[in-house]
């Protein structure tokens, strides 16, 4: 099958044609149609997350028609021909402390799509069935596969976020334009802040019912409830705290982020809180999977051939892509 490897941290994806895995106890083989490009991707591929498998196939946001199925508990979970997706959680040991609390996303032992476990940027992947989704019907494969991490990262962050009703969103990309719709949906006010100078990133959330737009180095015109930071850069947090009012969060969504500087205890004073937002859960998946086409969640994606896999992450990296970067693997762009 065709593949896009990478060999190691800091080098280009190489195009390769590789054997096709077949499902262990328990799995299901996908014949991959599109897989997402996700900025996690690229902390990845930069080496910004440690100990990656080598060598691997990125991706973790992958829909894609059940081709084969495992033996064991879980492998029938799912008919042949029928449509999943698999999210960046793919295995957790469903014993420790946090596993037993509903918190699996902090299991110790986690494995992770495109990380530990080989990923989209394939024509084929395997994946512990427990841990996929079926696709809601609504959506087609390109535009389903940001939901996968974009919507699902967002999701959490916004239930994070509790029930603010002036919402700031830091970083206006594949996340945020996702949550940007489910929170004009629960009547909450969005104000957006980009890159200082990007006039389309504004514009996008503008059209996508933000109240106000304006770059991250400029206060809001009034106090938010709560931030969130989808930009991986640390120097947002002191930003977004003074943004914030009294009893406000700012909840840093990013699996990576540069350092935090230095800043006064005044601007978090008053009950302000700091807090992360570790991988999901796949309650976090049932539950955004069945609200999104009642909102409806509309995805903005900019398709890419499987061979063009460098290309849609180095837009990514620059900024140049509007909504959600997708690998068209199968070449049926659109296909539902």
């Amino acid at each position: 099958m065709r593949a896009m490897i990478l060999d190691a941290p800091r080098r280009p994806l190489r195009a390769a044609e590789v054997p096709r895995p077949e499902p262990g106890p328990g799995q299901v083989r996908l014949a991959v149609t599109a897989c997402g490009v996700c900025r996690t991707d690229l902390h990845v591929a930069d080496g910004e997350l440690p100990d990656p498998k080598l060598p691997l196939v990125l991706g973790h946001e992958i829909v894609g028609t059940v081709a084969a199925t495992g033996q064991g508990p879980g492998g029938d979970r799912f008919r042949t021909g029928q449509r999943v997706g698999v999210p960046w959680l793919g295995w957790s040991c469903g014993a420790c402390r946090y596993c037993r609390a509903g918190r699996e996303n902090l299991c110790d032992r986690a494995r992770f799509t495109g990380y530990q476990i080989d990923g989209g940027y394939a024509e084929h992947t395997v994946a512990d069935a427990r841990f996929c989704f079926p696709i809601p019907d609504a959506y087609s494969d390109l535009h389903a596969a940001p939901l996968l991490c974009a919507g699902l990262i967002g999701y959490r962050s916004l239930v994070a976020a509790g029930d603010a009703e002036r919402l700031g969103l830091y970083g206006f990309g594949a996340a945020a334009h996702i949550v940007a719709q489910v929170a004009r949906h629960q009547g909450r006010r969005v104000f957006a802040f980009t890159r200082p100078g990007d006039a389309a990133a504004q514009q996008f959330a503008l059209e996508l019912g933000a109240e106000w737009v304006g770059a991250s180095d400029v206060p809001p015109p009034e106090p938010l409830d709560a931030a969130i930071i989808f930009a991986p850069a640390g120097a947002l947090v002191p930003v977004a705290l003074r943004a914030v009012a009294k009893g406000g969060t700012v909840v840093c969504a990013g699996i990576h982020m540069s350092d935090i500087p230095a800043f006064p205890y005044d601007i978090l004073w008053g009950e302000r809180v700091i807090r992360s937002v570790a991988n999901l859960t796949r309650n976090d998946g049932e539950e955004f999977l069945a609200l999104a086409p009642k909102v409806p969640v509309r995805t903005q994606v900019e398709p890419y051939p499987l061979e063009r896999a460098n290309e849609a992450l180095e837009n990514l990296r620059a900024g140049r892509v509007r909504g959600a970067a997708v690998l068209d693997v199968d070449g049926r762009t659109g296909r539902g």
